[in-house]
């Protein structure tokens, strides 16, 4: 099974209630308020999020589908119309080999799939023949550290790490100082996402930054936020909220396999605009890969 197929079951539950809900939208008499009301109601409960929503709905209405319309036509246009939002978030991850080592900064809530996606991902980059180690600051949580560890003797990847509870900031200067010295190409940045005290998540994330710029002053060369997709716009808000923290330049949307809410990802693209590099579908390492907008528009739509 590719991912595409894979894709394609990972967005089951959201596909299943978008597909049957316009199956039973569509068998109405023909393309009235109630009907483009119904739709609209539809693609919010698949948390596609006011702003696409409004995009697709502008961009439907304009066309002409009465009882006689084809579902799987109807379905190919609005499949153009969500392309056409999230194509734009479809960028290739790309490591700039000038910079050694490419600091890689991950963030989010704890939950989210952070620590997970940095060992799919560092996996993946040192099968690319990329020497690749983790630096494990999210020094508050023992599980956070034991995961990565973890993640690290599975692949065989060095893990930096300190007595729990330690400076976060300071380890990651000591940490990106050790990569420095062991010639390492790519360093993932594992950090904690207490939002409830955001405060003081704001400055602990701001002095890591400060701390990485001292070591690499156009660092982090990227900073990945991973959202769960199951919190639906709870994610939308993560990123934001993120985003007025440190300039997160890149998302990860994990747990497809598990929400109804798959729409989330066309929410995000919409009104943030910043790319998906990557989506995840399971537990195992080859259930994560490359956002692909025509993919995931056919996965989520049963196509």
């Amino acid at each position: 099974m590719n991912f595409f197929q894979k894709l394609g079951l990972g967005l089951k539950k959201t596909s299943q209630n978008l597909s049957q809900g316009i199956s039973d939208i569509f068998n109405k008499e023909s393309l009235s308020e109630d009907v483009i009301t119904d739709l609209e109601e539809l693609l919010y409960t698949a948390d596609v999020g006011v702003k696409a929503t409004t995009e697709i709905i502008e961009k439907f209405t304009a066309k002409k589908f009465d009882k006689h319309s084809d579902i799987t036509a109807i379905k190919q246009e609005l499949l153009k119309d969500i392309t056409d939002i999230i194509k734009p978030s479809e960028q290739e991850f790309v490591i700039d080999k000038r910079k050694k080592p490419y600091i890689i900064l991950m963030v989010g809530v704890n939950g989210a799939g952070k620590t997970t996606t940095i060992g799919k991902l560092g996996k993946k980059l040192k099968e690319s023949g990329y020497k690749v180690s983790f630096i494990a600051a999210d020094t508050f949580r023992a599980a956070a550290v034991e995961q990565l560890a973890e993640w690290g003797k599975r692949n065989d990847i060095r893990v930096f790490s300190g007595a729990q509870g330690c400076d976060s900031a300071g380890l990651c200067y000591d940490g990106l100082k050790e990569a420095e010295k062991q010639g390492d190409d790519i360093v993932f940045i594992d950090t904690a996402g207490r939002l409830q005290n955001k405060k003081g998540l704001m400055e602990e994330l701001q002095k890591i930054v400060r701390v990485i710029k001292k070591v690499s002053p156009d660092a982090p060369h990227k900073t990945l936020i991973s959202i769960d997709a199951t919190t639906g716009q709870n994610g939308l808000d993560q990123v934001k909220t993120f985003k007025e923290l440190v300039d997160v330049n890149g998302v990860v949307i994990t747990k497809l396999d598990g929400s109804s809410k798959g729409g989330i990802l066309i929410a995000v693209a919409a009104e943030t605009g910043i790319p998906v590099y990557f989506v995840g579908i399971g537990e195992k390492e080859s259930d994560m890969d490359t956002f692909n907008a025509e993919d995931f528009a056919k996965g989520l739509l049963d196509l």
